[in-house]
């Protein structure tokens, strides 16, 4: 109740600067009509058509009129008007889209928020008066269309971000800071992890490079040999189906805006997936399963493809082609608790061996349009409860949220910055086994309707490696590092023993290159700091003697000189200890 007050607080907080920020910008620039500004987490915006082009430049002085309004101490006003009287209002102001807005509403009266001389279209929300905003900072400009269609006018977005106190914004400012360093969209392609083609290949489409493909390889590897053990079989489904497939499903129905044109091939119409289930449902009804044999797991890496705008792809986040951890469970009704309790446990245990152990989890409720029975969702919705209490998970209920075909667990992990990313999912499904009629041979013989559980312990393996690129800001631990040691001969004369090294880590299983450039000592150290290499092994007369290397780490620890085989077995050591 606590967090909820401090939250409506918070929102209240924003939602005023909002105002004054839309007075400042129209009193500065002539001919801005406004449209909507909502607060946002960690700070609010507020879109606008004009016919200044908004640069960086515009900031400080926007911030400056903003304290000028703020210092005289407007208290904001609520007023209620007939629906005619505000649209005329607005009018003859030429504010188009407030007169748009007031019709979409459909209500017989709206009400303004008036503080000194600006007033906006507003249901309420605001702090008692504006000098209670002090500590904000306008933080960026972009681009925007109105109501998010591209095909309506084109507006200009400013960010700001504001807080109780000057300490918390300061904590925030150093917050973004820290974030900028760690952009994934930056790091990966500087650290030769991943790349993402625009002209050749088209936007929103992922290109794996040979430190990145060794990262994911080692991803999907942890995660076989933990699931193999588990009672798990990997499949393999098709990238395309045939267009009945996908009605049967009800993707068509539900989810055409978000897939692929079809593809015409002898007469016949084929998709391209945009989730794995069907395909793994056909698996499942490739044979007659009894009551015996359940559960039946079925895990695969499916790439999927999706069609997002060009507007919102954003590096390994959001983007048109990724591969889900994906594996769907075909169990029955009394099976479904105790499947979900492993599953959470899988989650936690996953989630903490790549470094996030705490999140914030959601159990999404039977929506308003759902599909199934009452008494399929009451049980459905028991046993994700059940199986969150038993593992001793606190959650909280998102009434009304779950997917039509079924309730869902939800879980975001928080990185080191104190950010959530969406990540691991449970849910439970009625729709598609009815729809696909896939059943198992009960303890009477009869057909009874199996349950299906949808999971997704790590999300899309793309959006999941942008997560923990930031998280360690590039910085892997050993066992995840594409290159766990390089090896740096102090001048080419050392370059045999130097190569010696790298064979005999390499013949060990660990991951080591060696720098033949031409480069000062100097220089290559420099390079392997920032390429956040884990060790730098430095070789010359003296060590090629001894059989040593010299150990400096990518933190500037210098660990003196070691024998080869002693590195080894600090490498392995720590490897195995993923720390």
């Amino acid at each position: 109740m606590a967090e909820e007050k401090q939250n409506s607080s918070l929102d209240a907080l924003r939602h005023s600067t909002t105002h004054v920020m839309a007075q400042a910008v129209q009193e500065l620039f002539p001919g801005t009509k406004i449209t909507l500004g909502p607060p946002i987490e960690d700070g609010f915006y507020y879109d606008f058509e004009s016919p200044h082009p908004f640069t960086p430049d515009d900031l400080p002085p926007i911030e400056a009129r903003m304290h000028e309004i703020v210092n005289g101490n407007h208290a904001f006003v609520m007023s209620t008007h007939l629906v005619e009287e505000s649209k005329s209002y607005w009018r003859a102001r030429g504010e188009k889209f407030k007169v748009e807005m007031i019709e979409d509403l459909g209500t017989p009266t709206v009400t303004h928020c008036t503080h000194g001389t600006f007033t906006d279209l507003c249901r309420g929300g605001h702090v008692p008066t504006t000098a209670d905003i002090r500590h904000f900072k306008l933080t960026k400009i972009a681009g925007a269309y109105w109501r998010g269609d591209e095909k309506r006018e084109r507006l200009q977005r400013i960010y700001g971000t504001v807080w109780p106190t000057a300490d918390e914004l300061t904590a925030h400012l150093l917050r973004v800071e820290e974030a900028k360093k760690r952009d994934h969209r930056e790091l990966g392609p500087r650290l030769g992890l991943f790349t993402i083609e625009h002209e050749e290949g088209g936007s929103g489409f992922i290109y794996w490079l040979p430190k990145g493909a060794v990262l994911r390889r080692i991803i999907e590897d942890t995660l076989k040999d933990y699931l193999s053990a588990h009672g798990y079989d990997f499949v393999y489904t098709p990238h395309v189906a045939r267009s009945m497939l996908w009605k049967t499903s009800g993707h068509l129905d539900y989810y055409r805006d978000n897939m692929y044109p079809a593809m015409e091939l002898e007469n016949q119409e084929f998709l391209l997936k945009p989730m794995n289930c069907p395909g793994h449902i056909l698996i499942y009804k490739n044979g007659l399963h009894s009551y015996r044999e359940l559960p039946i797991r079925y895990a695969e890496f499916g790439t999927v493809y999706r069609f997002e705008r060009s507007g919102v792809l954003h590096g390994l986040m959001r983007v048109r082609g990724f591969t889900q951890d994906d594996a769907h469970i075909f169990c029955r009704p009394d099976q479904v608790e105790n499947e979900v309790v492993a599953i959470l446990k899988i989650i936690a245990e996953i989630l903490s061996m790549f470094g996030f152990k705490e999140y914030d989890i959601k159990l999404s409720t039977r929506p308003e349009n759902y599909s199934g029975t009452l008494e399929g969702w009451t049980h459905a919705e028991g046993a994700l409860r059940k199986a969150l209490e038993s593992v001793g998970l606190p959650y909280t209920i998102d009434p009304g949220e779950g997917v039509f075909y079924g309730p869902k667990i939800d879980l975001k992990i928080k990185d080191s910055l104190g950010r959530q990313w969406q990540c691991s999912t449970v849910q439970v499904d009625f729709n598609n086994p009815e729809r696909f009629r896939i059943h198992y041979r009960d303890e009477k013989g009869g057909e009874t309707q199996v349950f299906m559980i949808h999971r997704a312990l790590l999300g899309s393996l793309e959006r999941f490696f942008g997560v923990l690129i930031e998280h360690y800001a590039g910085a892997f631990p050993l066992w995840l590092a594409p290159i766990q040691a390089t090896v740096l001969p102090i001048s080419d004369k050392f370059l045999p023993y130097a190569e010696e090294v790298e064979r005999e880590l390499k013949k060990v299983g660990l991951r080591v290159s060696i720098n033949v450039n031409a480069d000062k000592i100097g220089a290559k150290i420099r390079e392997a700091t920032m390429q956040k290499v884990p060790y730098m092994l430095v070789v010359g007369g003296r060590e090629a003697e001894t059989r040593t290397v010299s150990v400096r780490t990518r933190e500037g620890k210098d660990l003196g000189a070691l024998a080869v085989a002693d590195m080894i077995t600090r490498l392995q050591s720590e490897s195995a200890g993923k720390i």
